[in-house]
């Protein structure tokens, strides 16, 4: 392992910061002050991607010699991205459209350092079915999680037995950082061996 190596995450979550502590590596905490694209009718692919890249660029570009991880992450349901809710009730709308439905979680990786160009640029993809939910089970969730950070209005990792039937895929990733992806990056660029 380097020990040379800053390791920054280019983000606000508290989440995110939970997920890359489990791989053990040293790392600081430098949220970006970009203002992120979150068109609803965007391919969400290209969303998470261009958002992840632009948090990552901006805290890379003022620490140049440090290794920069950035991520983004959106949920997708009938061709729409549900990004954070604006309020409650905008988290309860989010709520009733996944009900009984299946949808994707993507989230984009970018990695970089300013000093050698390193740009490593990743996409992860999982799929989440919801159970049919009633209103009762609407807000029995709402009174139990804080939804207004999260993207689709809801966590998995917060009572996700309220509201999710199952899932494919990657778990970390629909929390919010696919700890796979990012330990496979982190060993690429010698942060873990």
């Amino acid at each position: 392992m380097n020990g040379s190596a800053r390791l920054i995450l280019a983000s606000a979550s508290p989440r995110r910061r939970e997920l890359l502590g489990q791989l053990g590596v040293p790392f600081e905490v430098c949220v970006a002050d970009v203002v992120e694209h979150e068109e609803a009718s965007t391919d969400p692919r290209v969303m998470v991607a261009h958002n992840a890249a632009l948090k990552a660029d901006w805290v890379a570009e003022r620490n140049p010699d440090a290794i920069v991880l950035g991520a983004d992450t959106t949920v997708f349901v009938e061709n729409h991205a549900l990004n954070k809710p604006r309020d409650a009730a905008d988290a309860r709308a989010m709520l009733r459209r996944l009900s009984g439905r299946s949808h994707t979680v993507f989230t984009g990786i970018a990695v970089r350092r300013r000093r050698d160009g390193l740009r490593i640029d990743e996409g992860v993809a999982s799929e989440v079915k919801f159970r049919q939910l009633d209103e009762s089970m609407i807000e029995a969730y709402l009174a139990l999680v804080h939804t207004l950070d999260k993207a689709g209005g809801y966590g998995i990792q917060d009572h996700g037995e309220l509201i999710v039937e199952g899932f494919t895929g990657s778990l970390t990733n629909i929390v919010g950082l696919p700890v796979e992806t990012t330990k496979q990056i982190l060993t690429r660029c010698g942060l873990l061996s």
